[in-house]
């Protein structure tokens, strides 16, 4: 993608992050999912997006392979509107549980949409399965997490684009709130949150596995357990141990989709692959989500979502 610093080829996980981990692109995504967003006023107007950069993240999701540009005709006049690929489609399920963390986790201002499995007809939230046997509820202390020499090296990609916070973010019950970026968008935050899973505890032992400035890693350690998705107790020497909070061990979820999208749509250097095991049935996880009211997986065309004022169903992912 344009703009990356030169250096190693990013693991597949490394390569996703610079795809998606990024508040605008989040949201482009996340208004094409569930508005059906296919035209650049729509996003301008909706996000309250600057025009250049809502150029520049469109022309990056195109190049990425998670929009498809598609001209039509308005007024006699050529235009282009922008469509979900597959590859976007698939991102449906992180999104989703996107939703479900932060309706457990983050207090808001403006509630969120209420999600509505058509199959069952209820207003419902999701737990996370395993296909591979279809076990569930499946939490991060029922898989083990296996990884190559250079994982978190190459993991930890330097951003595209400088890091903002959106005005007004809390009062549109559409938005991501700021905690799901710390976590998701942020170079460092993902792979420590990654080792975290992985049951690095101490700060040595993170400073060693990632590779990172003691001052960047006290930083992150610290705005982690001010979000409470880290907490701290004291080892034998008086030296702080670091573990995941209830709060923490929930994204796990968003760790799961995020890997097994990554890996299934980029490819990294040998060795830098993340592998999830079911402890249960032994196999490769396969994330998925079912329905909490039926406890029948979620498809996405029977997804949608209470939206607006009028309490219109909108569907979580674009047809188009």
């Amino acid at each position: 993608m344009g703009g990356q610093a030169q250096g190693p080829r990013p693991s597949a996980i490394g390569q996703a992050l610079l795809a998606i981990s990024d508040q605008w692109t989040l949201l482009i995504l996340q208004r094409a999912f569930l508005l059906r967003t296919k035209r650049f006023a729509d996003w301008r107007d909706d996000l309250g997006m600057s025009e250049s950069v809502l150029s520049n993240r469109l022309k990056e999701l195109v190049a990425g392979g998670l929009l498809l540009p598609s001209p039509y005709r308005e007024e006699g006049r050529t235009r282009t509107e922008y469509l979900l690929t597959e590859q976007a489609r698939e991102l449906w399920p992180l999104l989703v549980h996107v939703w479900s963390w932060e309706r457990a986790w983050v207090p808001r201002r403006a509630g969120l949409p209420e999600l509505v499995h058509e199959t069952c007809g209820n207003r419902t939230d999701v737990e996370l399965g395993c296909a591979a046997c279809g076990g569930a509820p499946v939490t991060a202390r029922d898989t083990e997490t296996l990884r190559g020499e250079a994982t978190f090296a190459q993991v930890a990609v330097p951003r595209l684009h400088r890091k903002t916070v959106r005005v007004n973010a809390e009062d549109d019950p559409l938005s991501y709130f700021p905690e799901t970026f710390e976590l998701l968008g942020d170079r460092w935050g993902t792979v420590l949150l990654a080792a975290a899973f992985l049951g690095v505890r101490r700060f040595a032992d993170f400073q060693a596995e990632l590779g990172v400035a003691p001052s960047v890693l006290s930083n992150r350690l610290r705005r982690f357990t001010e979000l409470g998705v880290l907490t701290t107790d004291e080892s034998e020497g008086g030296r702080p141990r670091y573990r995941l909070t209830d709060k923490g061990l929930a994204f796990f979820g968003v760790f799961a989709f995020l890997i097994d999208w990554a890996q299934r749509w980029y490819t990294g250097p040998p060795g830098t692959d993340l592998r999830l095991l079911h402890r249960a049935c032994g196999k490769p996880f396969q994330p998925y989500l079912r329905c909490l009211s039926c406890g029948e997986p979620l498809e996405r065309p029977a997804v949608a979502f209470l939206v607006g004022a009028d309490g219109e169903l909108r569907p979580a992912a674009s047809t188009g």
